[in-house]
Formats: C-alpha cells, structure tokens, sequence
C-alpha cells in the first residue's frame, strides 16, 4: 500500500501533460486500438485514456503500483503488465502508439539502459507508429540543500480514510555530471499516531531531444516533432519527443 501512496503523492497529481496524450490517442490510434503505457506506475496517464474510450496496456516494473492501477481500471479497457522497460517482450502486440510519460526514459540508468528501451519499443510500435517519450527541462532544475531551519518548498500531503497522513518534503536537488539526484524525506503517521521517517532518492540522466533523435535514428526511428509542456508552480517544464516507424 504504501509504494502506491508516495507514487501518487509524489507524482499521481501532475496533469499538465494530459492533454497531449489524449490528443496523440486522437490523431494515431484507431477504434479498438491499444495504446502502450510504460511506466504507468498507478495510472495517472493510463486511466486518462482508458476514460476517453483507449483501450491501454500499462507496463510498470513495480507490481504492487499495477495492483492499485488494476483495482482502479476495473471496468475499463485496461491489461497491466508488470515487466522492465528495458526488457519487455509482448509477442504479436504492436501498437500505434507507445507513451513513456514524465521522466521514465530519464530513470533508466545511463545510455545503455535507453537504447535498450528504444529497441524494445520499436519491436512493438506498428507500422507507422509513434513513440513519445516525456523528458524533464534540465533548465528548470535548481539545485538547493535543505538544512534545518531553513526555508523549503511546500510538502505534499496525503491524508488517507483510515486516519494515516503521509507528508513528502523534498530536501536537495543535486548534479553530478550528467545525472541531477533528487532526494525527499517521507514521514508517515499511522491511525495510532506512530511516526516514521525515511528518505527517497532518484536520479535523473540529463537527455535532450537531439541525444533521443540521433538514439532513434540508429535503431530505424525517425524524429517527428517535439512537443513543449510548460512549467507549473509545482512541476518544472517538459519536453515530449515523438519518434515514427
């Protein structure tokens, strides 16, 4: 239960890019048509489709996400898969268009780890299709560390039905290299009022647009348009780049 908290705390509430994958669903997927989410994590972009009539198939590596995402899907045209980004295989699916939303290229680990993701999506992509993949503004990012005592951005909060309350701090945002690392403190506090701590960290390879053109274009994708989603007061901005078989 409680991955599927931080999940959606943490990023289940960003909807700038919505709009944009349910105008891709529009133009390229035809009635009956799967679509292909990866890194659907509890489903914040899968369940958008499914709700506007797409039939999705939602890839995450986490299973225990797919079972929230599943449990909310009931009744839509949805089918989880739990599988690495890096390493699916769905024998006889391809699919008009594949999403990886947010920053889950970014998240990958390094180069390698990328094209190996890319290869496998192009296994899958019909002919014609599209790959879009989400990748974070590296401009935007500020690097900042936390000290007591000293001012922060606002924490997320999430209070459950059962009385539980999850607070989500975020404390630095550090570059090393081509990686920004981004570390939170999570403190959780049960119906009882027991209060635990503990600190997440992800790191994000910095990838540009032109790095994923020339990517696809080894493998057979050619680039087709890169789509700007601005910033938030909350979320920094993004750029989609949108790959064709």
């Amino acid at each position: 239960m409680s991955a599927s908290v931080w999940h959606d705390l943490e990023c289940g509430r960003y909807t700038q890019d919505l709009a944009l994958w349910l105008r891709l669903a529009s133009q390229h997927v035809a009635p009956g048509e799967s679509i292909l989410d990866v890194g659907a994590g509890t489903g914040r972009v899968t369940l958008s489709l499914a709700r506007a009539g797409h039939r999705v198939v939602a890839l995450d590596i986490d299973s225990e996400l797919l079972l929230e995402l599943d449990r909310r899907a009931a009744g839509l045209g949805v089918e989880s898969v739990c599988a690495d980004a890096r390493a699916f295989s769905l024998p006889g699916r391809a699919f008009p268009l594949i999403v990886a939303p947010m920053q889950t290229v970014q998240i990958l680990g390094g180069r390698n780890a990328r094209m190996a993701f890319l290869k496998c999506a192009k296994a899958h992509l019909a002919r014609g299709g599209r790959l879009a993949i989400a990748i974070a503004a590296s401009d935007d990012f500020d690097e900042f560390q936390w000290q007591e005592g000293d001012a922060s951005p606002l924490p997320d909060i999430a209070e459950l039905d059962d009385g539980s309350t999850y607070f989500s701090q975020p404390t630095a945002v550090r570059r090393y290299g081509d990686t920004f690392v981004l570390e939170r403190r999570r403190d959780a506090v049960d119906p009882s009022g027991n209060h635990s701590i503990s600190t997440d960290t992800v790191s994000l390879d910095i990838v540009s647009a032109d790095e994923l053109h020339e990517a696809g274009a080894e493998i057979g994708l050619r680039p087709v348009t890169v789509s700007e989603i601005p910033p938030t007061d909350e979320h920094i901005g993004s750029q989609v780049v949108i790959l064709g078989a």
